[in-house]
C-alpha cells in the first residue's frame, strides 16, 4: 500500500515497501547517476538510486527520520544553531564527495547551468523542507530532482540563504523564524562550519547572484514545466525578488 509523503510542488512521492517512488522525468537517469556516484563514494547523506518501477516511477531508498512536510510554522529545531552546523558540515562533505563526478555526456537536468569543468552538480534545493532528521541530527536531504550543474560557491550561497535564513521576512516569519537581528551571526556560523575561505560580503554578493540566476531559471522553466508554473502561481518569484532587494540592508 502506498504511503503518501508530504511536500513539494510536483505531486510529491509515495513510500511503497520501504522504497520511495515518484514520477520520473527526463532528468531522472542523470540524477540517478549522481546518486550512484555518491553511494560509491561512501556518502550517506542522500538516497540510493534503485532504478525505475514497472509503472515508470523512479525508485530511491528511504531516509528514515523526521521532516517538516507541509507544517507551518516549522519545528523550532529547524532554526537551531545545531541544525545550521549540521547542514554546513553536510554541505562540506557533499562537495568533497561530488568533486570528481562528471555527468554522462547525454545528461539532462531540470535545473542548473550548462556543465563545464570546474562545476559541481548540486542538489539545488537543500532547504529545510527537504531535510531529514533523527535524534543524532541531520540524516541527509531528499528530493534530488532539481539537481544540476552550478559553481561550488553558488551552491554554498544558496544553502546559506536557505538556512540562515535570508529569504523575504514574510516567508521566514511564516516558517517560524523572527530573530532577524541574529542573521549575520548565523551566517558567520554557517560559513565557519563549512570552512568558507571568503568574506561575509563575498557570500552576500554570491547570494544575490544565485537569487538572480534562480529567478531566470524559474521563469524560463515555467514555459514548459508545470511544477515551475505552480511556483510562479504561488508567488515564488515575488518572494525571491523581495529577498534579493533586501540583501542590500546586510551588505
Amino acid at each position: 500500500m502506498d504511503e503518501r509523503l508530504e511536500g513539494g510542488f510536483d505531486g510529491g512521492a509515495s513510500l511503497v515497501d520501504g522504497v520511495v517512488r515518484r514520477t520520473a522525468g527526463a532528468w531522472t537517469s542523470s540524477v540517478h547517476a549522481l546518486l550512484g556516484h555518491l553511494e560509491a563514494a561512501g556518502f550517506s547523506g542522500a538516497p540510493r538510486p534503485l532504478g525505475v518501477d514497472t509503472d515508470g516511477r523512479e525508485m530511491v531508498s528511504y531516509l528514515p527520520g523526521q521532516t517538516v512536510g507541509n507544517t507551518r510554522p516549522w519545528p523550532s529545531w529547524t532554526h537551531s544553531s545545531s541544525a545550521l552546523t549540521d547542514v554546513a558540515r553536510w554541505l562540506r562533505r557533499y562537495h568533497a564527495a561530488v568533486a570528481d563526478f562528471v555527468p554522462p555526456q547525454d545528461a539532462r537536468w531540470r535545473e542548473g547551468e550548462a556543465w563545464r569543468p570546474g562545476m559541481i552538480v548540486a542538489h539545488n534545493d537543500a532547504a529545510p523542507y527537504n531535510a531529514v532528521w533523527n535524534s543524532d541530527g541531520l540524516v541527509g536531504f531528499v528530493d534530488w530532482d532539481m539537481a544540476g550543474p552550478v559553481r561550488v560557491e553558488l551552491d554554498v550561497a544558496w544553502v546559506a540563504f536557505s538556512w540562515t535564513p535570508l529569504h523575504a521576512p514574510h516567508v521566514v516569519a511564516a516558517e517560524g523564524f523572527t530573530d532577524f537581528d541574529s542573521r549575520l551571526a548565523r551566517l558567520s556560523l554557517f560559513l565557519r562550519e563549512y570552512h568558507w575561505q571568503g568574506t561575509t560580503r563575498d557570500i552576500l554578493d554570491l547570494i544575490a547572484e544565485r537569487l538572480t540566476l534562480q529567478l531566470t531559471l524559474m521563469t524560463q522553466a515555467a514555459s514548459s514545466d508545470p511544477t515551475y508554473q505552480r511556483m510562479l502561481a504561488a508567488g515564488r518569484d515575488h518572494d525571491l525578488t523581495v529577498a534579493l532587494n533586501q540583501l542590500v540592508d546586510l551588505r
